[in-house]
């Protein structure tokens, strides 16, 4: 996923809380969703960060190499100025781009 398409801001903003739980009703939930779905968008970016920086490995320590490898300083910075995660979670959960179910409460409608 590439996330330096998403819109969502790169500082901090303060949002709506009630029209933020007004889907759960309960902000407390909400909350949780958001939080749940950070986690797996900071899971994606790790993995993809640390395939690209695979290829930079190294298993005997070269000053050289450390001091001459920029591509492994661009792909840093890159992911470095992408959003967080719970600034891109929080910007999904408002456009609706996140689906959430709660096992307690559909075991209680039927």
């Amino acid at each position: 996923m590439d996330y330096k398409k998403s819109n969502a801001p790169v500082n901090t903003v303060t949002r709506d809380m009630m029209k933020l739980s007004s889907d759960t009703g309960n902000i407390y939930e909400t909350t949780m969703v958001i939080a749940k779905r950070s986690n797996q968008i900071s899971v994606e970016m790790k993995h993809e960060l640390e395939k690209k920086l695979q290829e930079f490995a190294s298993y005997n320590d070269n000053l050289e190499e450390v001091f001459e490898n920029r591509e492994q300083i661009e792909i840093s910075r890159y992911y470095e100025k992408l959003p967080k995660a719970t600034l891109i979670a929080a910007q999904e959960y408002e456009e609706g781009k996140v689906y959430f179910k709660n096992p307690a409460k559909d075991k209680n409608t039927f």
